[in-house]
């Protein structure tokens, strides 16, 4: 079965837990897709302030960017409506009146676009509540929450901008900015920590997925620093080398493709930071001017 939109691109990388090459082979287990969306913009994000684990809702650009994107992806996962109103033909809305024509079921349930099913699963932070529920929400599909995908905990740099951590301790904010680890001497979880500790939550959903007899896409929705930690331990690299895959922008999302066993799966990236067509012509980071008001400050990127 092709899923509606087509067969995804080529693999540019394939990897097993240990970093080796491997080939791709039949899958041995029910979702053989993942996708992993990023949260909108908060104010934190704008203000340059590590969130962490704080619970902070999205800005009203970060609302407009999760809309952008679930806009996006409602149109390439639009079979995953049609599999939900399989599931619920009760649910199908119907004219009522004497002379009324019902519309046939069979027409839902015999469609190709039936034979996938979606999981959605995200943070139980708010932020990315949101961001899942804007796309859901379009879809129909429910949606799971779980604290495994929060955040990477910033301890107690939370909620500073690195202009103040730098003030406060220049020798470990110049540690962290190089992967040394002196971001540990202030509770900071690693980045090793984070991507075992997403890898664990991954592996895990794909386990209790084994024995579903439909082919399912997750839909993971999180944070920028657990989803790329996640992405390169699954992948076999390090979390702390400096020539890792980077960061990913709000909203954005990753997709990779587990073959083999559900236990030791392969890896495929298939797609990393990838946004909206919106994104390529608009300033995706500030928003449309009629969103921001006078005094709303603007988005810059961070100087080294």
């Amino acid at each position: 079965f092709v899923y509606p939109g087509g067969p995804p691109p080529p693999s540019p990388a394939t990897t097993d837990a240990s970093g080796a090459d491997a080939p791709t082979d039949t899958m041995s287990i029910m979702i053989d897709e993942v996708l992993f969306l990023r949260h909108g913009r908060t104010a934190y994000n704008l203000g340059r302030r590590l969130q962490g684990q704080i619970d902070i809702p999205l800005d009203i650009v970060g609302r407009w960017q999760v809309d952008q994107s679930a806009y996006e992806l409602a149109r390439r996962y639009y079979w995953a409506k049609i599999t939900n109103q399989a599931q619920h033909p009760e649910a199908l809305q119907q004219p009522t009146g004497p002379d009324a024509h019902l519309a046939d079921p069979n027409e839902i349930t015999q469609a190709p676009a039936s034979k996938r099913q979606m999981t959605i699963i995200s943070s139980d932070l708010f932020r990315a509540q949101q961001t899942a529920r804007a796309f859901a929400n379009l879809l129909g599909l429910p949606v799971e929450y779980d604290s495994r995908l929060r955040e990477r905990s910033f301890g107690e740099w939370e909620g500073m901008t690195r202009e103040e951590i730098r003030e406060a301790n220049a020798p470990d904010y110049d540690s962290w900015r190089s992967h040394t680890g002196g971001e540990l001497n202030h509770g900071v979880e690693s980045r090793t920590h984070t991507g075992q500790r997403g890898s664990r939550a991954v592996l895990d959903i794909l386990d209790r997925h084994r024995e579903n007899i439909v082919p399912t896409t997750l839909l993971i929705v999180g944070h920028g620093s657990w989803i790329v930690a996640t992405i390169e331990t699954l992948l076999g690299m390090d979390p702390d080398s400096l020539s890792n895959l980077g960061s990913m922008r709000n909203a954005f999302w990753s997709r990779m493709t587990p073959a083999g066993d559900a236990e030791r799966p392969r890896w495929t990236l298939d797609e990393f930071n990838q946004g909206p067509a919106i994104a390529a012509f608009t300033d995706w980071e500030n928003g449309p001017d009629d969103l921001r008001g006078p005094n709303m400050p603007q988005w810059k990127p961070i100087m080294q």
